[in-house]
């Protein structure tokens, strides 16, 4: 989820000792270099000559995204996951919010590390909770993404996932009305009103550019949308956009296999995210979501 860099906060030059001392960096020594690898944030590489971390920068009035962030990355790395970046400190100076996380050199998973890591998201899903949703809000992307907590997984995915994004896309005029809202819900209801998921904990936004391999062949996830629901979810992300190895579907499956009508809830669930991506980018994603929305409802009536 690309943002022009214009509508992010640069970090400044002076703020550097600042941030390098509360990290642990020697700051007569520490040096900042911008790279890539940042959506929503400016990104940065920070070192001191021995020691070198990755740093994320918004704008102040933005911070909440990051302590989101640090939420996300503290509860995956609780029990039994794919490894996450280590924390290393987060602040707020000179009007920008920091984040400094572990710095890892990364590259693409070989189909060996995908099946690796299929294995161990199937492992991750089995952290479970006894309700769906998260006890604090979070973002997915930029978007406020609420987790009001719900028994039931037909009104939390309703409610919180696709009722949200369908508002924001009609408060903005942009070809998607509030009035699809109930044709929508009916056919969700109707089709899976009987579906009882287990509340899973969940990466929230797995798609191939939030993970990447380790020198040691772990495969590494990073910006979390997490919470808690159905596991599914995660395999609807990560299928969306292409990228993710099919070893990594087929390990997933052999280590818990998904349950009846799987293919079609995967549509529901990544109607999420293209609206979400109507929502931050318009163009292309409007389209693809319009017509979704149009089949989804359709296919009820057929």
């Amino acid at each position: 989820m690309i943002e022009p860099a214009e509508n992010r906060s640069a970090m400044k030059q002076e703020s550097v000792p600042a941030v390098a001392r509360r990290i642990g960096l020697d700051p007569e020594r520490a040096r900042l270099q911008s790279v890539s690898g940042g959506s929503i944030a400016r990104a940065y590489r920070l070192e001191d000559g021995e020691r070198t971390a990755f740093v994320k920068c918004l704008d102040a009035e933005h911070a909440d995204i990051l302590d989101a962030e640090i939420h996300g990355l503290r509860l995956l790395s609780e029990g039994a996951a794919p490894p996450v970046p280590g924390v290393l400190g987060a602040g707020r100076t000179d009007g920008a919010a920091w984040l400094a996380l572990e710095w890892l050199e990364l590259s693409r998973p070989t189909p060996e590390a995908w099946a690796h890591f299929g294995s161990s998201i199937a492992r991750m899903h089995r952290r479970t909770s006894d309700a769906h949703g998260l006890e604090r809000d979070n973002y997915i992307g930029r978007t406020p993404q609420p987790n009001t907590r719900e028994d039931d997984w037909t009104t939390f995915f309703f409610e919180h996932r696709l009722r949200p994004q369908l508002a924001r896309l009609a408060a903005r005029r942009e070809g998607l009305s509030e009035r699809l809202l109930g044709p929508l819900q009916k056919t969700w209801t109707q089709q899976f009103d009987d579906h009882r998921p287990e509340p899973s904990l969940l990466h929230g936004d797995l798609w191939s550019g939030n993970v990447g391999m380790r020198s040691d062949g772990e495969v590494v996830v990073y910006d979390p949308a997490a919470h808690y629901g159905d596991r599914e979810c995660d395999l609807a992300m990560a299928d969306l956009f292409g990228g993710v190895d099919a070893g990594f579907f087929a390990a997933y499956e052999a280590g818990w296999p998904l349950e009846a009508g799987w293919r079609e809830r995967r549509r529901w669930y990544q109607l999420y995210h293209l609206l979400n991506h109507a929502n931050l980018f318009g163009g292309h994603y409007l389209e693809v979501s319009r017509k979704l929305v149009a089949d989804l409802v359709a296919a009820e009536s057929t």
